[in-house]
């Protein structure tokens, strides 16, 4: 007896090939590629221009690409945009809610717009209301809410219809931190639901905080993509500050320590260093044996400030600036 083949399963998160779109003789994606896999949480990071708005109103079917392939929730972007714009929610950089309306009325007028029967509507409310921790403000006008309260109303009314796939651009900016932590909180829940997540951002920790993979766009082409580990292994700089408690201390470790970066004044070394144990135990080894004390000892990796920069060429233009 043959074995039934397994069916295959399309992916429900995003897909793109290949996606390029210009304005006239200005170039703004040049054959950008992603894969999302469902439920995870991508981060795509960039400079100013780089193409990520383009990017994201292209896979949520608000403008149309001129070249490239892109699959979303299970549904061909060419094809089916109609069955991807119902499986899909759209959070801009700026909370779309009605100041002339209460909470509880903004996120009807949504249930309405979608379709959905009157005691659905009411119910998922209800149920949203709770979820975002504003049942108490659910009869206040829209007008009196703080910036963080209004960012958790839009992203509940994104969430009404229920979508696979989410599109969050800069879901946190102007939010202060704790607003921002709860929104964090509120994004990882949505993941936990099984919610795929694409998510624009000008902060570096929310990217390292919420995202499972990150990319870097710059000038329209991907310039690097993986986990934040990932991009921070890719990057130099990585070292071991050494301090000691006087320049014969110092001198001693120099010469044991070869090719390293020195502050006389500090009394500090620089040793470069992959950021591994093996490397930190080998310089605490060769300091030990030859009995020379260090008062404190630091280390440094980098961080996804230091990968943007130097992805984006943004450190050289620093550098160019300094001279």
């Amino acid at each position: 007896m043959k074995a039934t083949a397994e069916p295959i399963t399309p992916d429900r998160g995003i897909t793109a090939h290949g996606l390029r779109k210009s304005y006239g003789e200005k170039s703004v994606l040049e054959g950008v590629s992603l894969h999302i896999p469902e439920g995870t949480i991508f981060a795509l990071l960039g400079p100013n221009g780089a193409g990520k708005t383009t990017t994201v109103q292209i896979l949520s079917t608000l403008i149309s690409a001129d070249g490239g392939q892109a699959r979303v929730a299970g549904h061909d972007l060419d094809q089916e945009p109609d069955e991807i714009r119902a499986a899909i929610g759209v959070t801009g950089q700026f909370a779309a809610v009605d100041e002339l309306l209460t909470a509880e009325e903004n996120i009807l007028l949504m249930a309405e717009l979608s379709h959905l029967d009157r005691s659905v509507g009411k119910e998922r409310a209800a149920r949203l209301l709770r979820r975002f921790d504003l049942t108490d403000d659910a009869d206040k006008l829209v007008s009196t809410f703080s910036g963080g309260m209004r960012r958790k109303l839009d992203l509940a009314m994104t969430l009404v219809a229920e979508p696979s796939v989410i599109f969050l651009d800069e879901p946190t900016t102007g939010l202060d931190p704790r607003s921002r932590r709860t929104m964090w909180e509120l994004i990882r829940n949505l993941v936990a639901d099984g919610v795929t997540i694409f998510l624009t951002t000008q902060y570096l920790e929310e990217a390292d905080q919420l995202a499972d993979r990150i990319a870097v766009l710059d000038h329209g082409k991907l310039v690097a993509e993986g986990t934040a580990e990932d991009l921070k292994n890719r990057i130099p700089g990585g070292h071991i500050s050494l301090r000691f408690s006087d320049e014969s201390g110092l001198e001693s470790a120099a010469g044991l320590l070869g090719s390293v970066g020195r502050n006389t004044e500090e009394l500090t070394l620089q040793v470069p260093s992959d950021g591994g144990i093996p490397t930190l135990r080998a310089v605490l080894d060769v300091l030990d044996d030859a009995g020379v004390q260090v008062e404190t000892l630091t280390v440094h990796s980098p961080d996804l400030d230091d990968v943007f920069l130097a992805l984006t060429g943004q450190a050289d233009a620093q550098k160019e600036n300094v001279r």
